[in-house]
């Protein structure tokens, strides 16, 4: 089994509770993590045999720009669309981030992590 790892994926979207963030917005980053049999890729070295993170990413992307209230939400929604866009996943792992959120003090980011296998 092989593992492939998008690491650092950012965007600027509108995902949060209160009107500043609706307005505004705030920066995210997803990263995630999706096993799969990879054993046909790595003795054919096609591009069809092997798990299409380009299309991983445009449905990240797309994800992101769907307005919400929770982070949970959104990291749900992102573990659904590439689920089930790829009949081949064997797990998968989804960690989104909001950066820096505005706490009324210093944090780095605040994140939810969902997984799911068959």
């Amino acid at each position: 089994m092989g593992m492939i790892e998008l690491k650092g994926m950012e965007f600027h979207s509108f995902i949060g509770h209160y009107d500043e963030e609706k307005q505004i917005g705030n920066n995210f980053r997803v990263d995630m993590r999706l096993w799969y049999d990879s054993s046909k890729a790595e003795l054919s070295d096609r591009l069809g045999d092997a798990l299409d993170y380009q299309l991983v990413y445009n449905l990240v992307r797309e994800q992101m720009r769907e307005k919400c209230n929770l982070i949970e939400n959104a990291a749900r929604r992102i573990l659904d669309s590439v689920w089930e866009s790829f009949s081949e996943l064997e797990r998968i792992e989804v960690k989104l981030s909001k950066l820096f959120p505005k706490l009324g003090g210093i944090v780095e980011e605040v994140s939810i992590t969902l997984n799911r296998e068959r």
